[in-house]
């Protein structure tokens, strides 16, 4: 999935559970989860050649903002000792992600990545057809809209 669903989703479940020891391992396990689901994301064709790895990469710097300015706007009322958490949430919620950004965009993966960027393609289930691709994010941030 983008960048978007993942961190709102661990930034929503820190905004509930404000304790690092419930919304990190939260917000990882439910990362598995939502790529579990067919999706499309801006790395979806990188490992058959459909798509560079530079596109790759300015696709996903715009994800990454665009993630910022909604978790900013869903959550920009709540105290500042909340805000803390909902940003670390958000964090936590693309870490598997983030672990495995070296191994794709420049291919370096430390021996200590390898284990969890082996778990997290067991659960990433990408699709080539963006519009499909997109209706199980748009979902997924719309209900966190409405429950937050």
């Amino acid at each position: 999935m983008l960048s978007i669903p993942h961190s709102l989703t661990g930034a929503f479940v820190a905004s509930k559970f404000p304790n690092p020891l419930i919304y990190v391992p939260v917000a990882i396990g439910l990362h598995y989860l939502e790529d579990w689901i067919p999706h499309w994301d801006v790395g979806t064709g990188l490992s058959n050649g459909n798509r560079k790895k530079s596109t790759a990469f300015k696709l996903e710097l715009i994800d990454l903002a665009l993630t910022a300015v909604l978790i900013y706007f869903f959550w920009r009322t709540e105290p500042m000792i909340l805000q803390i958490h909902i940003w670390a949430g958000g964090l936590a919620g693309i870490l598997p992600d983030l672990i495995e950004a070296p191994r794709n965009f420049f291919n370096w993966e430390p021996a200590i990545t390898k284990p969890f960027n082996w778990l997290h393609k067991q659960f990433h289930y990408s699709i080539p057809n963006w519009v499909v691709g997109i209706i199980p994010q748009v979902v997924v941030v719309a209900v966190i809209w409405l429950l937050k």
